[in-house]
């Protein structure tokens, strides 16, 4: 008798443990799921009750139902398997919260990096071994950095004879002929440079010396619709080129624009090449040459609200949003989701020195993915070729992300994308959009279209030096126009000829 009154009061003193477990961990699920924000009403109305009856039923069963042994232990499990499931949903939910947040709080500044790069056979190795030597420097472009690492210099009492060059190539072929022993370089002219054939090693046979950097304030902000899942919007889809860091501004090498019609559940993707010879419509930024004619993705390096007000006078639109990939951090995000799959057409396949993909399906890690979306050399395409293989990666990416297997690494994939994209769409925006998708369940429809042109070499103002560019096919620009004016207007871009 007093041995089953003993087993009685343990067996409620453990119920009533693993209730208040099963509560907390409940109303921990159901606190981030309503943080969240992307359940239909009514949806979140059931779960809330499916949850809240489940927790009853086994507050009641662990605490004043159940008198065996046997089967207190099976409540016992059954609500350690509820509390674990309510646990890692919620934590899976913070996550999700927390990535979204990160992804669009679009920082109030940009980072622009300025280095001194001497040869590797040179004996400067440190800031003070640069006293007395020369420097080369660029006369009208990137002048803010400049002058802002040879105050940094001179105070540290660091002085350079200063030596200004017209344009990057002719700063270049000074640098390697010995007519000035260092030059002052933005980082992300670091790409331009390593486009260049003659240049293609500069990074094997140069070294930094000396680096800092300085902010530029963003001033890329949405031009919000009233409501977005019934009003029609543009979204710039643009590709950085950045190797410092996420938040510094780089070259637009996927330049795409989005029409999204929620109405129709139409989305056009139409893609602009990178070197398409425009005219550019400056926002801001140090060098930026108002009306100069350059390839369109000099624009990111005046910051991505550059390359938008360049697009919208190109085609004759309003640019809503902009979503903003950094391809240097896609590496982590790859790696996180187990690495993606792409396709080699017959008569693509190479191997480079970085990475090498054979016919048919090959499956690449983050470093190799990331060689394989910037490859252009080893293609007779060159940038268009190198464009479909970034297209391949990013749609890699998203089938491993929306696949099942992602619940077996999702933490580490948020905290990835959450230092891969950024947009300035709000958090509200998606969530209502994801609301959208779940409550009517679309099946959207997706067109295509990109603009061409002719290859040409022209003068480019970023370089202040001619370059390879593709002078636009107007017919080209004017079926874009209309193309993403029939997605507007409620009809389909395959309609217009």
């Amino acid at each position: 008798m007093k041995k089953n009154k003993k087993q009685n009061i343990v067996g409620r003193i453990f119920g009533g443990i693993f209730s208040i477990l099963l509560i907390v961990a409940t109303m921990f699920l159901l606190f981030n799921l309503v943080k969240l924000n992307v359940l239909p009403t009514k949806l979140l109305f059931l779960v809330t009750i499916v949850f809240v009856l489940l927790d009853i039923i086994f507050v009641l069963l662990l605490c004043f139902v159940t008198k065996g042994i046997i089967s207190k232990i099976l409540c016992i499990i059954f609500s350690v398997i509820i509390t674990f499931t309510s646990c890692l949903g919620g934590y899976y939910l913070s996550k999700t919260g927390g990535s979204l947040s990160n992804i669009t709080n679009v920082t109030k500044h940009s980072k622009n990096t300025v280095s001194v790069i001497v040869k590797q056979s040179s004996n400067m190795k440190k800031k003070y071994d640069l006293k007395g030597h020369s420097v080369g420097l660029l006369r009208n472009i990137g002048t803010t950095g400049s002058k802002k690492i040879i105050k940094e210099l001179n105070e540290s009492g660091v002085e350079m004879k200063l030596i200004e060059f017209d344009s990057l190539n002719a700063m270049l072929e000074g640098f390697y002929n010995g007519d000035v022993d260092s030059v002052i370089i933005n980082e992300s002219s670091r790409s331009q440079i390593l486009d260049m054939e003659l240049y293609k090693d500069f990074d094997n046979n140069t070294r930094v010396v000396y680096q800092t950097s300085y902010k530029v304030q963003n001033t890329d902000k949405a031009n919000a619709v009233t409501n977005i899942t019934n009003t029609p919007f543009n979204v710039l889809i643009s590709g950085s080129d950045t190797r410092g860091g996420f938040d510094e501004n780089g070259r637009s090498d996927v330049i795409m624009v989005a029409t999204v019609n929620p109405k129709t559940n139409t989305i056009l993707l139409t893609s602009v090449p990178r070197d398409f010879y425009v005219t550019t419509a400056c926002d801001a930024g140090d060098g930026c040459q108002q009306g100069a004619l350059d390839k369109i993705t000099h624009t990111g390096i005046h910051g991505t609200n550059t390359t938008k007000r360049t697009l919208e006078q190109l085609l004759g639109i309003e640019i809503n949003y902009t979503f903003k990939v950094g391809f240097d951090t896609v590496t982590d995000l790859v790696n996180a989701v187990g690495g993606v799959d792409v396709y080699v057409e017959p008569g693509y396949a190479v191997t480079t020195d970085n990475f090498s993909v054979h016919e048919g399906v090959n499956h690449l890690d983050g470093e190799h993915a990331l060689a394989f979306a910037r490859e252009r050399y080893s293609y007779s395409e060159g940038d268009r070729q190198r464009t479909k293989n970034q297209q391949q990666v990013l749609m890699g990416i998203v089938d491993k992300i929306t696949s099942p297997a992602i619940v077996t690494n999702y933490a580490s994939i948020m905290d990835s994308m959450a230092n891969t994209f950024s947009t300035t769409m709000s958090s509200q925006e998606i969530s209502d959009l994801i609301k959208y998708q779940l409550n009517k369940n679309p099946k959207w429809q997706m067109e295509q279209y990109m603009v061409n042109g002719t290859g040409d070499t022209l003068m480019c103002a970023e370089l202040g030096d001619a370059a390879y560019v593709m002078v636009p096919d107007q017919n080209t620009v004017n079926t874009a126009k209309d193309k993403i004016n029939a997605v507007m207007q409620g009809k389909s871009a395959d309609d217009v000829e």
